[in-house]
């Protein structure tokens, strides 16, 4: 989204920078719905992570779903704890721009979720999304139980089927357990809420994505 210059690979060991201590300050409630950001959520909530794209349009993709709790913009998937917007744009922490997404899965299934997240962009560009360019913008899943992992890889696949049929290369998209979430500043919180004609750099294939028996569906645990 800005000038910064646009890294295309990962930092190497030793390479990102060392971070802070403390959680950058950041929004307590969400903008829409004025739910806690980080929490508490109800017990029988479950989470997971989706990096695709910049991360305004992406959260508001989410937070629009029957049945999410609640969303936060944040960076996941890098190696600097509590990193900056500028830093993490520059690529000098491994992160990619994320979402958080608190969900009652009674209410939108998993498989659900991962329709939107696969539908929502083009997971096979590698560390771009259109003309966002830059580690900040690959595409990810980080996933809380193997539950959630055997339905991500499995509608994976399947996309990925679909995607070759029409032409399209192999999936990127970086499946893994999540791991440390850092929220954004407060500014990116719900950014096209309070900025409805802000950018949004979002852009699907155009592709359907079925969705395999095989993916597991969510039981009513907490995450």
């Amino acid at each position: 989204m800005f000038s910064f210059f646009k890294r295309t690979s990962l930092p190497g060991a030793g390479e990102a920078l060392p971070g802070r201590p403390d959680p950058i300050p950041t929004a307590t409630h969400h903008h829409v719905n004025g739910a806690p950001l980080a929490g508490p959520y109800p017990d029988h909530m479950r989470k997971v992570i989706f990096g695709l794209g910049c991360f305004w349009g992406a959260e508001r993709l989410f937070w629009q779903l029957p049945g999410v709790h609640v969303t936060a913009v944040g960076y996941a998937g890098g190696t600097t704890p509590n990193p900056y917007y500028e830093e993490v744009c520059r690529g000098e922490t491994g992160h990619t721009e994320a979402v958080l997404v608190v969900y009652d899965p009674y209410e939108v299934s998993f498989e659900s979720l991962l329709r939107t997240f696969w539908e929502g962009h083009d997971p096979t560009q590698g560390m771009r999304q259109g003309n966002d360019v830059g580690t900040q913008y690959r595409s990810a899943i980080h996933v809380f139980d193997d539950e959630q992992m055997q339905a991500a890889t499995a509608t994976r696949d399947a996309f990925a089927a679909a995607l070759k049929q029409r032409g399209f290369p192999a999936i990127t998209t970086e499946i893994a357990e999540a791991g440390p979430f850092y929220f954004a500043e407060d500014y990116h919180q719900q950014y096209l809420a309070k900025n409805p004609g802000g950018y949004c750099g979002l852009g699907g294939t155009g592709v359907f994505c079925p969705l395999p028996t095989t993916a597991a569906t969510p039981s009513g645990s907490a995450a």
